[in-house]
């Protein structure tokens, strides 16, 4: 019998000089997170029901949706809204409403949802949810802070496991990581709420897992070639560790596409801010990672390698 071959996305025996193109690497990573910071500030991310306040009424026509009709029928029942637009299939409809805390839901939902159907008979509301401009502040608050203290939580790990320069270079990756997926965020206009912040933190732990595969080798690696300049080290076991980089990004990009596809408006932007953190955090890990490992190690490293254990 003939044992099968095992699948693999590129030969055992490859030696990419991914150092070669470190500082290429380095300076299109800070200039698309510079970008990013900038889209931050102007336009901005656009904010969802959690972060920013108000009401959102979901509703579904008999029909193909008729925006200009709907709009027509909620002024002239003098309701305000902060916009009109479609998701998912034709027929839905979502109706965002400025609040405050004097604000009636019921009543504003009641007057919705008889413009709605005078606009296009037959047409109902599915769902209204509200949330107050204090509880906003305060979920926006809290949804930082937990950005913040994995950042922390993470940079103590990884020092806790391997030295400090793999630490520095782990997060200050992870936060150019993120930086680019505000970016992305604010160019698809996808709504940051506390369902973009769970995704946040999920592609912050898949790269974050990513990269320690990497620096795992780097290390064995260390004690095994003591006098390999650290660059040919660092290239040695990216290489060494390409294939299970590519075949696990690959994996969960594979895992995350029908949600993107298919998931509908609940799960679609969650799951294509995933495939984006995806695609930038397996990139980081050879193209940001491992130079900002070499340019803060390349002496240190070296000097302070010790033998394996007995």
């Amino acid at each position: 019998m003939f044992e099968r071959p095992l699948l693999r996305f590129v030969r055992s025996d490859t030696k990419i000089n991914f150092m070669r193109g470190r500082f290429a690497g380095l300076a299109t990573s800070a200039v698309l997170s510079l970008i990013s910071l900038a889209l931050f500030f102007h336009p901005g991310l656009t904010l969802g029901l959690d972060f920013k306040g108000g009401i959102v009424v979901e509703a579904k026509t008999n029909g193909p949706a008729d925006f200009a009709k709907i709009r027509a029928a909620l002024a002239a029942h003098n309701v305000s809204t902060g916009g009109v637009q479609a998701f998912g299939g034709p027929d839905d409809v979502l109706i965002r409403l400025e609040a405050d805390k004097n604000t009636d839901t019921n009543a504003v939902v009641d007057q919705v949802r008889h413009a709605v159907a005078e606009a296009q008979p037959g047409a109902t509301v599915v769902r209204a949810d509200a949330v107050g401009a204090s509880v906003s502040a305060e979920l926006f608050r809290n949804g930082m802070l937990a950005l913040g203290l994995s950042l922390l939580m993470i940079l103590g790990y990884i020092w806790f496991r391997f030295e400090w320069e793999f630490a520095l270079s782990a997060v200050v990756t992870l936060v150019l990581d993120l930086t680019k997926t505000v970016g992305f965020l604010v160019l698809t206009h996808f709504e940051f709420d506390l369902v973009m912040v769970a995704a946040i933190l999920t592609i912050l732990g898949y790269s974050t897992n990513d990269k320690v595969v990497v620096y795992d080798r780097v290390r064995e690696n260390l004690r095994k070639y003591r006098t390999m300049p650290l660059r040919e080290l660092i290239d040695l076991s990216i290489n060494e560790t390409l294939n299970r980089t590519l075949g696990t990004s690959s994996t969960v990009f594979l895992a995350a596409l029908p949600l993107a596809l298919f998931g509908g408006a609940t799960l679609s932007g969650f799951a294509w801010v995933m495939l984006f953190g995806i695609v930038v955090g397996t990139s980081s890990s050879i193209f940001i990672a491992a130079p900002l490992l070499l340019l803060l190690g390349e002496k240190r490293l070296r000097k302070d390698v010790r033998p394996p254990s007995a």
